[in-house]
Protein backbone atom coordinates (compact mmCIF):
# COMPACT_ATOMS: atom_id res chain seq x y z
CA UNK A 1 0.00 0.00 0.00
CA UNK A 2 1.70 3.10 -0.87
CA UNK A 3 0.90 7.02 -0.03
CA UNK A 4 -2.08 7.64 -2.29
CA UNK A 5 -3.35 4.60 -1.29
CA UNK A 6 -4.18 5.83 2.44
CA UNK A 7 -6.30 8.42 0.93
CA UNK A 8 -8.75 5.87 -0.40
CA UNK A 9 -9.20 4.74 2.82
CA UNK A 10 -10.79 8.32 3.84
CA UNK A 11 -13.80 7.82 1.96
CA UNK A 12 -14.26 4.50 2.99
CA UNK A 13 -14.54 5.52 6.23
CA UNK A 14 -16.10 9.18 6.45
CA UNK A 15 -19.01 8.33 3.99
CA UNK A 16 -20.42 5.21 5.64
CA UNK A 17 -19.73 6.77 8.89
CA UNK A 18 -21.95 9.44 7.85
CA UNK A 19 -24.63 7.75 6.61
CA UNK A 20 -24.94 5.70 9.83
CA UNK A 21 -24.85 8.97 11.46
CA UNK A 22 -28.25 9.83 9.34
CA UNK A 23 -29.56 6.25 9.74
CA UNK A 24 -28.95 5.86 13.74
CA UNK A 25 -30.70 9.54 13.65
CA UNK A 26 -33.67 8.32 11.92
CA UNK A 27 -34.30 5.24 13.81
CA UNK A 28 -33.74 7.14 17.35
CA UNK A 29 -36.51 10.26 16.49
CA UNK A 30 -38.89 8.09 14.30
CA UNK A 31 -39.22 11.09 12.47
CA UNK A 32 -37.75 12.59 9.00
CA UNK A 33 -38.66 16.37 9.11
CA UNK A 34 -35.52 17.69 7.41
CA UNK A 35 -34.30 14.41 5.88
CA UNK A 36 -34.53 15.34 1.71
CA UNK A 37 -35.27 12.02 -0.33
CA UNK A 38 -34.45 13.59 -3.65
CA UNK A 39 -30.95 14.49 -2.09
CA UNK A 40 -30.63 10.95 -0.78
CA UNK A 41 -31.29 9.63 -3.56
CA UNK A 42 -28.51 11.99 -5.72
CA UNK A 43 -26.03 10.58 -2.94
CA UNK A 44 -27.06 7.13 -4.28
CA UNK A 45 -26.69 8.01 -7.77
CA UNK A 46 -23.28 9.68 -7.67
CA UNK A 47 -21.78 7.31 -5.51
CA UNK A 48 -22.67 4.23 -7.89
CA UNK A 49 -21.65 6.60 -10.42
CA UNK A 50 -18.39 7.09 -9.35
CA UNK A 51 -17.82 3.27 -8.40
CA UNK A 52 -18.47 2.40 -11.86
CA UNK A 53 -16.36 5.25 -13.12
CA UNK A 54 -13.41 4.39 -11.29
CA UNK A 55 -13.57 1.07 -12.30
CA UNK A 56 -11.47 -0.08 -8.81
CA UNK A 57 -14.30 -2.93 -8.64
CA UNK A 58 -12.09 -5.21 -6.57
CA UNK A 59 -10.72 -2.15 -4.27
CA UNK A 60 -12.45 -3.05 -1.00
CA UNK A 61 -11.86 0.93 -0.22
CA UNK A 62 -14.24 1.42 -3.53
CA UNK A 63 -16.75 -0.76 -2.65
CA UNK A 64 -17.40 0.02 1.04
CA UNK A 65 -16.88 3.81 0.62
CA UNK A 66 -19.16 3.44 -2.62
CA UNK A 67 -21.33 0.73 -2.85
CA UNK A 68 -21.61 -0.14 0.86
CA UNK A 69 -22.40 3.63 1.04
CA UNK A 70 -24.79 3.38 -1.14
CA UNK A 71 -26.71 0.81 0.21
CA UNK A 72 -27.04 2.53 3.20
CA UNK A 73 -28.35 5.76 1.73
CA UNK A 74 -31.49 3.56 0.08
CA UNK A 75 -32.12 2.52 3.84
CA UNK A 76 -32.01 6.19 4.70
CA UNK A 77 -34.25 6.40 1.89
CA UNK A 78 -36.82 4.00 2.75
CA UNK A 79 -37.00 4.93 6.61
CA UNK A 80 -37.71 8.73 5.18
CA UNK A 81 -40.76 7.26 3.51
CA UNK A 82 -41.55 5.22 5.84
CA UNK A 83 -42.20 7.69 8.38
CA UNK A 84 -43.60 10.30 5.83
CA UNK A 85 -46.48 7.38 5.67
CA UNK A 86 -46.88 7.21 9.12
CA UNK A 87 -47.01 11.05 9.82
CA UNK A 88 -49.84 11.17 7.10
CA UNK A 89 -51.99 8.61 8.17
CA UNK A 90 -51.64 9.63 11.87
CA UNK A 91 -52.76 13.33 11.14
Amino acid sequence: MNFIDLFGIIPAIIFPAASVVQLIHLIRVKDSRGASVLSWGFFVLGNVSLFVYTKKYTAWQSIIGLLGTAVLQIGIIVLIIRYRKKETTSV
